[in-house]
């Protein structure tokens, strides 16, 4: 900012520095402590409130600034003495919108009613868009049908409103109504229909329209994304650039939640290629969610190289590192990064931070230290435990055996204990057998899911309690509950292959099947005998290795090492949690072929190297 005494100005001094005092208020740049110290140094020379125009120019830049209420108090104390004109009405509306001011709108749109301005479209449009933002749709509504001139901007408004509330048949039918739909029109349509879920509409309106910016672009992605489309929303940012349209940050950030999601590590290190040759600016935005990416996709070791260069990190950026690190198995890192986060106190630790924090010492078995965050630490920074917090609790109690205090961990919560804790308390049930405190769990639980049922059959089946295996498939079959089918996808070529458990679709199977077999020859030599127990049924053992064999994280290692050049690692995503066969045969698989391979489930990440895995048997 320019450094002006305006406190020595005359009335002539400030007609002279006049232009330079305009430039200031139109700036970005200028601070709202700026603000106030140009608005108090003016009110020094009363006479220089006669230019409405600098009045108006104060008064969007208030409404511009962080503090947009401001606008509000300037235009009450100050504007009395003028005539408002519509500028000054059009920026104090962007100030009711920017702050959601519901009572400043409602007398916003008296004034303009009684000072004869109802007539000016643009203006009723600013109120109508006002209404919208402050979620005051009956306002709106009744705005919309008294207006006695309406645009494309009042019906997108409108539109606007209607799919932001949900009320996607009121959108649709004023969509249809709509004179001349522009671009906006179509993309407050798609981006409505991602709200509910239904990406079908939102697609076919997608394709359907004449015209496309990139925000519709984006919208469409990111409604891929935040459905769990992730293979669509890189399908459809390669169709994207094939028509010449460049990403922005918007567009980066969906793609690479995407590529997280499914773990496309060659697009995201060619997204973070294409930042770096366009010169984004990494902000903790970007930073994030590069730090995500590459932690969702197994190298922990770029992520801590996004990390370690970014000049400016949120609470985001570290609880991105801290839960990246802990997924996987970094855990020691993880809470030495913690502390540092205490130490630099630019942030504060909040909610997320805490749930990497319980993870890593859950997964790292740190037992000491993971009460002492959970029954201290948080208290110390004022957080209060969540679902989350007390899942990783029960998990950690649970894994040293300490049944009986993680479950007075869940009788103790202060809130209602849901499906993820109850199923925390069951793992650690599976871990030590214990088969009554099982049973007692999945009684208690108020929803239960396929992968809970198996569970507790695997845990009957692991003791020779085949009766009781069959008792859990006769209550999962009477209340139509279907075992979900293990999903396994590994990414070749810029190519994502999806396999399912037993599934033998897909076209290179016979060699897959093949490899599977030889690799399985060269194990038993070693001494590996499949464990049977895992298998949801009672037949015979040799179908219960052949049922074993064709478990879908075992077809994605197999495509995988016949695919790819030797030594390449193999990285794979699969929806469920990895089973003590598959876990076993991965690092058996991992020394045999001298390969690492990385395989994320459900609850963490597994790191296999040399006959190793990164959770020590733990997880």
């Amino acid at each position: 900012m320019h450094h002006i005494q305006l406190k020595q100005f005359s009335l002539a001094s400030i007609q002279q520095h006049k232009q330079t005092i305009i430039h200031l208020l139109q700036s970005p740049s200028t601070t709202t402590q700026q603000l106030k110290q140009i608005h108090a140094q003016l009110l020094q020379v009363p006479s220089s409130f006669s230019s409405l125009f600098l009045c108006n120019s104060l008064l969007f830049a208030y409404a511009a600034s962080s503090t947009p209420t401001h606008a509000f108090s300037f235009f009450a104390t100050q504007m009395g003495h003028l005539h408002p004109n519509n500028f000054t009405f059009q920026f104090l509306l962007k100030a009711s919108s920017k702050s959601k001011s519901v009572i400043e709108t409602a007398q916003i749109h008296s004034m303009t009613l009684k000072l004869g301005f109802g007539s000016y479209t643009f203006l009723q449009n600013a109120i109508l868009h006002s209404h919208v933002v402050c979620g005051r749709l009956a306002d709106a509504r009744q705005l919309f049908y008294e207006m006695s001139h309406k645009d494309v901007v009042s019906f997108n408004s409108m539109i606007h409103g209607y799919c932001n509330s949900g009320e996607m048949g009121a959108a649709s039918r004023l969509f249809l109504q709509t004179p001349d739909p522009n671009v906006i029109s179509w993309t407050a349509m798609v981006v409505g229909y991602s709200s509910i879920g239904d990406v079908a509409a939102a697609r076919q309106l997608f394709d359907r329209m004449p015209d496309r910016d990139l925000v519709s672009w984006n919208a469409m992605i990111s409604s891929y994304v935040q459905n769990r489309h992730p293979i669509e929303a890189l399908d459809l940012f390669c169709q994207m650039q094939a028509e010449n349209f460049t990403p922005n940050p918007v567009t980066v950030s969906s793609v690479l939640s995407a590529c997280a999601n499914v773990g496309a590590l060659d697009t995201g290190k060619w997204i973070h290629v294409f930042l770096n040759k366009n010169h984004f600016r990494l902000d903790p935005f970007l930073g994030t969610a590069l730090i995500d990416m590459y932690a969702k996709c197994g190298v922990v070791e770029l992520a801590l190289e996004v990390f370690g260069r970014l000049q400016e990190r949120n609470s985001c950026t570290w609880n991105a590192m801290i839960n990246g690190l802990a997924t996987n198995g970094h855990a020691k890192q993880a809470l030495d990064l913690f502390s540092k986060m205490q130490v630099d106190r630019s942030v504060r630790p909040d909610e997320v931070t805490f749930v990497g924090v319980l993870l890593a010492c859950s997964h790292g078995g740190f037992l000491d230290e993971g009460k002492k965050h959970f029954y201290c630490t948080m208290r110390d920074y004022g957080v209060n435990p969540l679902v989350e917090h007390y899942a990783c609790m029960v998990d950690l109690l649970g894994r040293y055996g300490l049944l009986k205090e993680a479950e007075q961990v869940i009788r103790n919560m202060t809130i209602v204990p849901d499906v993820v804790v109850w199923r925390a308390l069951l793992g650690g049930c599976r871990l030590h057998k214990d088969v009554e405190l099982a049973e007692r769990v999945v009684s208690e639980m108020e929803a239960c899911d396929s992968g809970d049922y198996v569970l507790l059959s695997n845990l009957y089946a692991s003791i020779g309690r085949w009766d009781d295996v069959e008792k859990v498939r006769k209550i999962m079959k009477d209340q139509g509950i279907q075992k979900i089918p293990g999903c396994s996808s590994i990414v070749v070529e810029n190519t994502i292959h999806e396999f399912i458990s037993g599934d033998k679709s897909h076209p290179r199977y016979a060699v897959i099947n093949e490899k599977l077999e030889e690799l399985g020859r060269k194990m038993a030599a070693v001494g590996y005998l499949a464990e049977t127990g895992v298998v949801f049924y009672d037949i015979d053992e040799e179908e219960k290795e052949q049922a074993l064999g064709h478990h879908s994280e075992k077809l994605a290692i197999g495509f995988g090492l016949i695919s790819t050049a030797a030594a390449t690692t193999i990285r794979i995503v699969k929806n469920l949690r990895v089973c003590n066969d598959c876990h076993t045969v991965t690092k058996l698989i991992s020394k045999l072929c001298n390969r690492e391979i990385v395989v994320r489930d459900r609850v963490r990440f597994h790191h296999f190297k040399d006959g190793e895995c990164s959770c020590k048997d733990y997880w």
